[in-house]
């Protein structure tokens, strides 16, 4: 949680913070896993991908981006992202 809501911009820990504290709930070590490698990647590339300036298709992480956006209502019909 800590690393969620600590990531160096205040719009990343709002982003990925309010996201964690629905999904770590979880007691799920493969997907807390998942999310820590999640972690590892730089603010810009999250951030671009999770606002839609950048395409996450072919990122590992392309359902997890697609879930952030979903859980923040940042999807629309037109969006290039296909969620899950």
């Amino acid at each position: 949680m800590y690393r969620a809501t600590h990531r160096g911009t205040m719009e990343m820990d709002w982003l990925l913070g309010q996201f964690a504290q629905t999904f770590l709930k979880t007691d799920d070590l493969e997907s807390l896993a998942y999310f820590e490698r999640f972690l590892e990647e730089p603010d810009p590339t999250l951030q671009n991908m999770i606002l839609g300036k950048e395409d996450p298709s072919a990122s590992e992480f392309a359902d997890l981006i697609g879930d952030v956006r979903t859980f923040h209502g940042l999807t629309s019909p037109n969006s290039k992202i296909e969620l899950r």
